[in-house]
């Protein structure tokens, strides 16, 4: 994390420890990356057991150097620019977090809530760094996430290879009318669910979508083939028809269906 960067969520941090009502602060993996890098922005999960300031006192709160404030309807979010560094504050309420560790734990009636949103929050909660934490509110809920029951997993891969046998009977229809609008929308579901089926079938969370190939490809449980076969699919030429990348998504999709962790 580069200097200024560092500077920035010490003084986050100060500022959002210093609410009553605030458990814990934790820094997004994208503000890692590089400041000119396109993808570079300072997200911070605010975690909160009580009230919180409401917009027009945190507007105040952050410095004058801080422009172009806009908050979310509900108020969930906040964002504005230091400077150039673009900063986003994700205030999430930690009884809503409890509500959805106990249904992924043991209530698989309302598992739905959560196959619809992916574990995308589930990630973040597991790998944010720490930079502020009142009473370890964290490390429990982190140690709840590792103890997750298989069914859980079993539960949420299913959902995602359901989806993506979906997507891929899309890709089916589109290659057979040459709809290339109605394919490439298709492309993008199949791969984001055949991911997350892989994802759930090595018990790992899925991360941030830009992190999706490069993770996918580090799992140490993966069909025979996938690799090549998924930069096959990335790869085809304009001479490629629909229907050989079509047959290519056949394969990828059959290799995680009888994959065996």
């Amino acid at each position: 994390m580069k200097y200024e960067t560092r500077m920035l969520v010490e003084r986050f941090s100060k500022i959002l420890g210093g609410w009553p009502g605030v458990e814990c602060v934790t820094v997004n993996e994208a503000a890692t990356q590089d400041a000119l890098d396109p993808y570079f922005a300072l997200i911070l999960d605010v975690f909160f057991s009580a009230p919180i300031p409401d917009e027009r006192t945190r507007r105040g709160m952050f410095g004058p150097d801080s422009s172009f404030f806009e908050s979310s309807g509900l108020g969930g979010k906040d964002r504005f620019l230091v400077g150039d560094v673009p900063v986003r504050l994700e205030y999430k309420s930690t009884g809503k977090v409890g509500e959805l560790l106990d249904i992924a734990d043991s209530d698989a009636d309302s598992l739905w809530l959560i196959k619809h949103s992916g574990t995308y929050g589930f990630y973040r909660l597991a790998c944010g760094d720490t930079v502020f934490s009142r009473s370890g509110w964290i490390d429990r809920i982190r140690l709840r996430l590792e103890r997750l029951p298989d069914a859980f997993w079993d539960e949420m891969r299913s959902a995602a290879q359901s989806k993506m046998e979906h997507f891929l009977s899309d890709l089916g229809a589109a290659a057979f009318q040459a709809d290339e609008f109605h394919y490439l929308v298709s492309s993008a579901g199949f791969i984001k669910t055949a991911c997350l089926a892989l994802f759930c079938a090595n018990r790992r969370f899925e991360p941030s979508h830009r992190a999706y190939y490069r993770r996918a490809l580090e799992l140490p449980v993966l069909p025979e083939g996938f690799s090549a076969r998924l930069d096959n699919f990335f790869s085809a030429g304009p001479g490629d028809s629909m229907e050989r990348r079509f047959s290519i998504a056949k394969l990828i999709a059959v290799g995680i269906m009888e994959l065996r962790p």
